[in-house]
């Protein structure tokens, strides 16, 4: 989905001279599993907005609002040591070019004009004008999978200290402690201590999509991969997200959506409630998490609804890409 704020004119690039000109666009594709497009498609009648305010869903089940997230906490906490080796089982290993998908649409792969701008301009300034640096939000993102591709497409695990200021500087927030817990340690074991100890190019902050810990206006880019369908109020982080991001900032959305082929819908259905939960039991030992996940998907805005949801928040513009069919 794309969408550009309403004091949005134009399509800026990344970099504009030496100054950043990032415009509050939103892009997200539907999909779910760090961005895997594999829920099917469902009849607007059974999407979370028509449940009233004292309940919502958690996949299937309808709950009191306030006992979702708590809910949601426990799936997380749950799957956190084998969510990307489930993600990888489940999707086939799709969910990775999903993801590769979402840096390119940012204009921050190894390879876009952006980046070298962003490299150039780094590499050219001197101590008395900071280079600009691209401040990038990743909610949801606790395990760092989203994270660490905007790190490595930036070179900053390849820079140290003395280096100077890096051209990125990447927050991964999300509300599971643990999720965070092997995020960290990933990165750790990943790029040593430098990125998140000395040149603070990463760093992972315990938050509520909702109410996130940032001020006005802090960041460039907020990405969001698999998570907003588990979010207890999406109305809610719709606009925060839109509060934390600088006039001309971008929101970008990965999630999982609603197919809209029968015939792809119903293979894709059989896996989803068949293959998947089995996957569940039998590497995370845990199937009733992976059943809360398929169901969810089914539960959640389908790409429509959820482009008009962005311009309630105060996006305009929205677009959205359908991958593998909708999935």
């Amino acid at each position: 989905v794309e969408i550009k704020t309403r004091d949005s004119e134009k399509m800026a690039s990344i970099l504009h001279g030496s100054r950043l000109a990032l415009r509050r666009t939103i892009q997200g594709r539907s999909s779910e599993f760090s961005q895997l497009r594999l829920s099917s498609s469902v009849s607007t009648n059974t999407s979370e907005n028509n449940v009233n305010d004292a309940t919502t869903h958690f996949g299937f089940t309808t709950v009191r609002t306030e006992e979702k997230e708590s809910k949601v906490r426990e799936v997380f906490e749950s799957v956190a040591e084998s969510y990307d080796v489930m993600n990888d089982l489940m999707s086939g290993g799709l969910h990775r070019l999903w993801k590769d998908d979402l840096l390119h649409r940012t204009g921050l792969a190894p390879t876009s004009r952006a980046l070298r701008r962003l490299h150039h301009a780094s590499a050219a300034s001197d101590q008395t004008t900071p280079p600009p640096t691209l401040n990038v939000l990743d909610v949801a993102g606790g395990t760092g999978d989203v994270a660490f591709r905007f790190i490595e497409a930036a070179g900053c695990h390849e820079r140290s200290k003395s280096s100077g200021q890096d051209p990125i500087q990447v927050t991964v927030c999300d509300i599971n402690a643990e999720m965070l817990r092997v995020g960290e340690r990933r990165a750790r074991q990943r790029y040593g201590s430098g990125l998140l100890d000395e040149t603070k190019a990463l760093s992972f902050v315990e938050g509520n999509a909702q109410t996130l810990p940032f001020e006005d206006n802090s960041f460039d880019l907020y990405t969001i991969a698999f998570g907003l369908r588990n979010v207890t109020h999406v109305d809610m982080a719709l606009k925060d997200a839109f509060r934390v991001l600088k006039p001309g900032g971008r929101f970008m959305c990965l999630e999982f959506s609603h197919v809209t082929n029968p015939a792809f819908r119903a293979i894709y259905d059989t896996y989803s409630f068949h293959v998947i939960p089995t996957i569940g039991d039998i590497v995370a030992n845990d199937r009733a998490s992976y059943q809360y996940l398929v169901e969810s998907i089914r539960k959640f805005s389908n790409q429509d609804e959820l482009a008009s949801r962005l311009d309630r928040a105060g996006f305009s513009g929205a677009k959205y890409t359908n991958m593998t069919g909708g999935i």
